[in-house]
């Protein structure tokens, strides 16, 4: 941070801001732009994409600027070349529009999402996301199609992956081998849907399924597979551990995190690339949490003196995340200095799967994450592709074919793809990269319709 708000001053001082544009007007992306336009020295929001194009001009009208309508790239690159901050409905025009430096993209979406990452990227922009089920899905490819193009594909500071990383990276330059990295959580329940958590979606101006995505696990395993994917760390077991200290009850008292260390430790292996994983029911929430060890004697004797605790693993946590505050910074360090946030480190070693929410009959439509029909889990990309597991980041818009129970894992072969989507294109590119000569490639070339058999 001292790093980067002391280049971000210079470029300022210098009338060389970095020139940003955002696809996404929703929650996360209305405070990123608020930020960036108030508070962000060195950094201007040149243009806003937004399928609502009205949510779009609220995001400048919050700082009481009015954004001029684009209808087409050659418009928006015009505006960006004055200076006159823009808004348009498409999404791809503003992601190869010249005079860009970075895209921020934060819809929450997999397929339009993909559309537009994958422009920006062809267009050389660094990509800035906020968007773990993309990247949970898809990242690897999109990761390897930055690295071809010579720029930056990362997810942002200030969620909770993001933290995790910098801690993890913190935790590594200390000497400390981390050995799993943890996700701190209030509330865990597979079965909630935006039914039950309307109320709670209203008070904080959120969409019901997407708050329902929180609680039902699927953020969650969204959130630890991309950091797997970036250390190279692995699941314990289908869903991970996610040790409950609540009770089940959200109100209950917290305990302290360097107390839920016995609920891991039987399952921590130093010589292994490590873990990642979720607490229920700790404090300090929401944060994030390292747990890593140490074998020198020395150094375990000074990490005792500095109330760490005797080892041999030892407990290192930030007690927030700020989400849209700290956006700002993760272009900073992609653009002035190459330095990605979290990205993935190669192919996926983690993947979040499809798993019936209820009992499934032919003709279901699997609608939204978080949403009545299936829910998120976190598996190891081997089992994933031995039992031809279904992603779930695929599954939205599929169709059964035939009936699935309740609490058991979706296969390709379970559902009906629509025709033509680019995200299944680039799964099956990605695992023909990452796990050449798998049987399940063919098989997943078949089932989203790329192959005939």
């Amino acid at each position: 941070m001292i790093i980067v708000d002391t280049a971000l001053a210079k470029r300022e001082a210098e009338g060389r801001p970095i020139r940003v544009g955002m696809i996404g007007a929703g929650f996360q992306g209305s405070g990123i732009a608020l930020q960036i336009l108030t508070a962000t020295t060195g950094m201007r929001l040149c243009a806003v994409a937004n399928r609502n194009i009205g949510s779009a001009v609220g995001v400048y009208d919050q700082a009481g600027i009015e954004p001029l309508r684009c209808d087409t790239q050659a418009e928006l690159e015009r505006a960006i070349a004055s200076g006159t901050p823009a808004v348009t409905e498409d999404a791809q025009a503003l992601a190869r529009a010249a005079g860009l430096d970075a895209i921020i993209e934060v819809t929450g979406s997999i397929e339009y999402a993909a559309h537009a990452v994958l422009a920006a990227l062809e267009a050389g922009k660094h990509v800035v996301q906020m968007n773990a089920e993309l990247d949970g899905t898809i990242g690897p490819i999109l990761k390897h199609k930055a690295d071809q193009a010579g720029v930056i594909y990362t997810f942002s500071d200030g969620d909770q992956p993001g933290v995790q990383m910098n801690l993890y990276r913190f935790v590594a330059g200390l000497g400390v081998k981390p050995v799993l990295c943890g996700n701190i959580k209030g509330l865990h329940d597979p079965y909630r849907n935006p039914t039950t958590q309307q109320e709670f979606a209203r008070r904080w101006g959120q969409k019901p399924a997407m708050v329902a995505s929180f609680a039902d696990g699927t953020k969650i395993s969204f959130e630890q597979a991309i950091v797997a994917n970036a250390t190279g760390m692995r699941v314990a077991r289908r869903g991970m551990l996610g040790p409950d200290f609540s009770g089940g009850n959200p109100g209950a008292p917290l305990v302290p995190i360097e107390d839920t260390l016995s609920a891991f430790e039987p399952y921590l292996d130093p010589g292994e690339p490590g873990l990642v994983d979720y607490v229920v029911g700790a404090r300090p929430g929401p944060g994030v949490f390292v747990i890593g060890t140490l074998e020198n004697p020395r150094q375990r004797h000074y990490l005792e003196l500095y109330k760490l605790g005797k080892g041999p693993y030892y407990s290192f946590y930030t007690p927030y995340h700020l989400c849209h505050f700290e956006v700002p910074n993760s272009v900073a360090r992609a653009v002035l200095f190459g330095d990605p946030v979290l990205t993935p480190r190669g192919g996926p070693t983690v993947g979040v799967i499809a798993v019936a929410k209820k009992d499934l009959s032919p003709g279901d439509c699997i609608e939204d994450f978080g949403g009545y029909e299936a829910y998120g889990v976190a598996e190891n990309m081997a089992a994933i592709r031995d039992e031809n597991l279904l992603p779930i980041g695929l599954a939205l818009g599929c169709t059964l074919k035939r009936a699935v129970a309740k609490d058991a894992p979706l296969t390709f072969d379970d559902v009906q793809f629509p025709p033509g989507r680019l995200v299944d294109r680039l799964y099956v590119e990605q695992e023909s990269l990452f796990a050449a000569g798998a049987a399940s490639t063919q098989r997943i070339r078949m089932a989203t319709g790329q192959e005939q058999p």
